[in-house]
């Protein structure tokens, strides 16, 4: 098979270097890629938002299956467009990664079929959201109804910071048009646990659960980044939360898109909050979340050609997802003054200590090669690097010690990633 992956980041790379796995995968694109993507696929440089020309490139190499990484692209519609000219595709085409693209549609949605989340109300004006908030219950949470970057949510503490909160989305446009619409949300407490899934329009088949650290810095300080690293699975997500989610949560998602005439083929995130009533939904992704992509597919025992294809074909039922009983921790290595300022072109060392590894990886996210052809780097998020261990603690010691085997300057990581593991 001819697969192409539309994506640039680490959650691609992490989906190339599983298909790459894959006796039925003769040749993988990746469009547009980045430098460490360029180690298993062909990097093509069409962009993700390209819809017409990634269809056009898909139809001329006679591609077999594309596989869309990216939540702009879902959202935008990519699918619609591949579908058009009868293309092989995975991912949720524009009407079911709405799940996604609006935070106030998937609230309704949980409201609406009895899906358990937390307490919310949706605003459109500016003076009306300052006016509850007036009389609201604090700490709260307000959200960019749209896509930003894993960024538009904000927690307030008081009074004073959900009035900048407001200025900041609705009136400052911080996140463009994503703050046209505002979601107000009771806050919640308790672990917080990701869990990914694969889903053909009516089955739902979970994969290993993991934990995303958001916050720039240790001890979870800081601003909200794209993710400074993860591990899996987590150790919160027991037997008994697990038989919750799947009676209360998974399947009724499913069945709600489908009953909306929204039938969601493709992977669905569960952002989950485990609070003392119970667990309850934080947020739905329509993709594969970056970086818990690097830790679950590197544990994942499956072909994921085959799942791939069983969800487009609606086949879902016929899969039996496995996963090693190794645990996995990745740890971002980033540019210094991520998530503002930062500078990029940095050279990047040490790569090579990767090749040949089974248990240690080294996923780019924004990487390149400059005029030399040597890598550099060429974002704010860099590398993930990840390792397996025979439990949590010795996947957390591995994925630090393989920290070391790369430098570049300006480089920067959390010093904390699952250390909750040893306070379990």
């Amino acid at each position: 098979m001819k697969i192409l992956v539309v994506g640039s980041g680490g959650r691609e790379h992490a989906i190339c270097h599983k298909i790459a796995q894959s006796p039925r995968a003769d040749k993988i694109y990746c469009a547009p890629g980045n430098a460490g993507i360029a180690a298993v696929a062909e990097c093509v440089p069409i962009g993700a938002m390209e819809f017409e020309k990634l269809a056009a490139f898909a139809k001329e190499k006679e591609i077999d299956l594309t596989v869309i990484g990216m939540d702009d692209p879902l959202v935008g519609g990519v699918v619609d467009v591949f579908e058009k000219e009868g293309l092989r595709v995975f991912g949720p085409d524009k009407k079911a990664a709405i799940l996604e693209g609006s935070k106030s549609f998937s609230k309704d949605l949980m409201k609406k079929y009895g899906i358990p989340t937390a307490g919310y109300e949706v605003f459109t004006d500016a003076d009306e959201t300052l006016k509850y908030l007036e009389t609201a219950k604090y700490p709260i949470v307000l959200k960019a109804d749209g896509l930003a970057l894993g960024k538009g949510v904000l927690i307030c503490q008081n009074h004073e910071e959900a009035v900048d909160a407001v200025k900041t989305i609705m009136q400052d446009k911080k996140f463009g048009s994503a703050g046209d619409t505002v979601v107000v949300e009771e806050f919640m407490t308790g672990r917080e646990v990701s869990v990914l899934s694969f889903v053909d329009g009516k089955t739902i088949k979970i994969m290993a659960s993991a934990q995303d650290h958001k916050r720039a810095g240790d001890g979870d300080t800081g601003l909200n980044t794209g993710g400074m690293g993860t591990f899996s699975p987590s150790p919160f997500y027991t037997e008994e939360v697990d038989k919750f989610c799947r009676e209360n949560i998974y399947q009724k998602t499913v069945d709600a898109m489908r009953a909306e005439g929204r039938e969601f083929k493709g992977v669905i995130f569960f952002g989950l909050m485990l609070t003392p009533e119970g667990p309850k939904v934080l947020e739905y992704n329509a993709r594969f979340g970056d970086p818990e992509a690097q830790v679950v597919l590197t544990r994942m025992d499956n072909d994921i050609v085959d799942i791939f294809e069983a969800c487009v074909d609606g086949e879902l039922d016929k899969i039996e997802l496995t996963f090693t009983d190794k645990a996995a921790v990745c740890v971002m290595l980033a540019s210094d003054g991520y998530p503002l300022d930062y500078e990029k072109g940095k050279k990047i060392s040490g790569l090579e200590k990767f090749d040949g590894q089974t248990e240690y990886f080294c996923f780019h996210s924004g990487t390149k090669f400059d005029e030399n052809s040597a890598i550099v780097t060429n974002g704010g998020r860099v590398l993930g690097v990840t390792a397996l261990g025979d439990d949590l603690k010795a996947a957390r010691k591995n994925a630090y010690e393989a920290t070391k085997w790369v430098e570049f300057e300006n480089k920067y990581m959390r010093n904390d990633i699952g250390k909750a593991i040893e306070e379990a």
